[in-house]
């Protein structure tokens, strides 16, 4: 992974959402297919397991658990790993991308499935859960660069846009849009703070040098 390469996954996965944001609401006829589609697949599946498993998903990937908790854990273990710089880069992209979720639900306005299992906040587009799903993932790899690391955390931010529609809370296009903007705002925050991501040893040489000449790598 270099720099450039990290502001070039932001920049395609956060415009990509709101691209796909400006499609719904001037032209939503595709997506809109879609999400009907899914959606009804998804209540001819529900089931006293899947509905109970999707549901804890929804307390580990919302509320408190997600705003407030798994932040400060992996901030912590960022700490641990790569200093106080590796720490701040985690909040900072945990704060990015629920910012920018906020405000597209906001401007979008977006209904939700009127089948819904669960009573939810406003706004529908993009699925907040999935979006710090998805940044969790981006945050874990950067820190544990490992194959390991990036099958399990896309298993992870898979498995929750799924259970966001098992409960029929979000729309299929919704959880797209949350894992774009969630891996997005990451990656970009990685790039602006590229030098607070790479190894410690890394940055030590760069500072006992007095120099922090990056050729964006």
């Amino acid at each position: 992974m270099t720099r450039r390469l990290a502001l070039v996954l932001g920049i395609i996965g956060v415009t990509a959402a709101l691209a796909a944001a400006v499609v719904l609401a001037a032209a939503p006829g595709a997506i809109v297919s879609l999400d009907d589609a899914w959606n009804l697949e998804m209540v001819e599946w529900r089931g006293p397991v899947l509905v109970g498993w999707a549901l804890v998903m929804n307390v580990l990937g919302g509320g408190w658990v997600a705003t407030i908790l798994t932040p400060l854990v992996i901030a912590a273990l960022a700490w641990l790993v790569r200093g106080w710089r590796g720490a701040l880069f985690a909040l900072i992209a945990f704060v990015v991308s629920a910012g920018v979720v906020q405000l597209v639900k906001k401007a979008l306005g977006r209904a939700r499935p009127q089948d819904l299992l669960i009573a939810s906040d406003f706004g529908s587009f993009p699925s907040g859960h999935t979006a710090n799903a998805a940044t969790l993932a981006v945050v874990l790899w950067f820190l544990f660069p490992t194959l390991w690391v990036a099958i399990g955390s896309a298993v992870w931010t898979v498995a929750m846009g799924f259970s966001r529609t098992v409960l029929s809370v979000h729309w299929f296009s919704d959880t797209v849009g949350g894992a774009l903007i969630g891996a997005g705002a990451a990656f970009l925050v990685a790039a602006v703070l590229w030098r607070w991501v790479r190894l410690p040893r890394v940055i030590e040489e760069a500072e006992h040098r007095g120099s922090w000449a990056d050729p964006a790598r």
